[in-house]
């Protein structure tokens, strides 16, 4: 019998007049297990899925003709006896820059506040769940995955155990070359307010557009600044793509192969049931040599974790949720269907 998909519509205080205009009101994508409305006494564990760069909870559950939608898959996995019953919720973290990367900017808005404080109390007191740390778990896939991670070091307090699929990590391999790309996309449309108002117009958006929006979204969320274009401060020269050594030290901040070596995040990442982190040996982005750095920096720190790679590159690669999902079920005590 498969489990039940729905969206709820959640209100957020927190997101109203955001910088961008984006919408306050948010739509969550939830996957309820097939057991919950035949058991209106059971009370389940949560897992917190999170999309990556340019997607949002809803579109995680279409899938397409080669690869099944999130729900598709949670069925095939409980029907199976592949994971225990669960909730999973897919939040809407989506900007018109293309994401937020589940952090909370003056140039976005306070989506890391939304999450943590506002749709994860929602969720609790709209379903039967298991409301403490013990249930509740978070993964997610590329800035899904960074996602995942970050939020875990900085709220110990809400996840025990976290999956991150190809998450951004070590930003010198993963972002210094895009620069030259971006820099040369910024000057064919006039700088940082010009290339915008281009891509707000652009009925077809290319590689060197995505690449660059990508860009923006990850300096508006790292190193805002009201005093420059769209209030977003980038870590090169607009004109040269000189490193900006001053900027590109406010990105390295939020590199998960730095936050690391803070105290608060390693004991954070120490007390999980799960810590489990994969990626593709032939990752565009080079996430899997980033993937390595942070598994040495945790080994080096003696916090315990799961490290897998597999041959693929960074797209197309939900099948590997049907590794990490009944992992993350398990940590979470999620039970088989009666």
């Amino acid at each position: 019998m498969p489990g039940r998909v729905l969206t709820e519509i959640v209100d957020s205080e927190v997101l109203r007049d955001n910088a961008l205009h984006d919408p306050n009101a948010r739509r969550a994508a939830i996957w309820l297990p097939p057991s919950y409305d035949r058991q209106p006494d059971r009370r389940y564990p949560v897992i917190y899925w999170l999309a990556g760069f340019t997607g949002t909870g809803e579109m995680l559950f279409q899938g397409s003709p080669w690869q099944p939608g999130l729900g598709e898959r949670l069925d095939r996995l409980v029907d199976t006896g592949a994971m225990g019953e669960v909730i999973v919720v897919a939040p809407d973290c989506f900007t018109r820059l293309g994401g937020s990367q589940y952090l909370d900017s003056p140039a976005t808005g306070r989506y890391e506040t939304h999450l943590t404080s506002e749709l994860v109390p929602y969720i609790d007191h709209r379903f039967r769940t298991r409301a403490a740390r013990e249930g509740r778990a978070v993964g997610g896939k590329s800035s899904g995955g960074y996602g995942a991670l970050v939020l875990a070091m900085r709220h110990p307090t809400l996840f025990c155990a976290l999956a991150c699929h190809s998450g951004d990590a070590y930003f010198d391999l993963a972002v210094i070359p895009d620069i030259a790309r971006t820099v040369r996309t910024l000057r064919k449309h006039g700088g940082v307010e010009g290339f915008l108002v281009y891509f707000a117009h652009a009925v077809s958006k290319g590689h060197d557009d995505i690449t660059t929006i990508m860009m923006l979204a990850m300096g508006a969320c790292y190193s805002p600044d009201a005093s420059r274009p769209a209030g977003i401060a980038l870590p090169f020269d607009l004109d040269t793509g000189e490193l900006d050594e001053a900027i590109w030290r406010r990105w390295k901040a939020w590199d998960p192969t730095e936050m690391v070596k803070v105290t608060p995040h390693a004991t954070a990442l120490a007390q999980l049931k799960l810590l489990f982190i994969d990626a593709g040996t032939r990752d565009e982005y080079g996430l899997d040599l980033g993937a390595r750095i942070l598994c040495r920096r945790l080994r080096d720190l003696g916090i315990a974790f799961e490290h897998q790679e597999f041959d693929d590159g960074h797209r197309g690669i939900p099948y590997r949720y049907d590794v990490s999902l009944p992992k993350l079920a398990a940590a979470i005590g999620a039970t088989p269907p009666p």
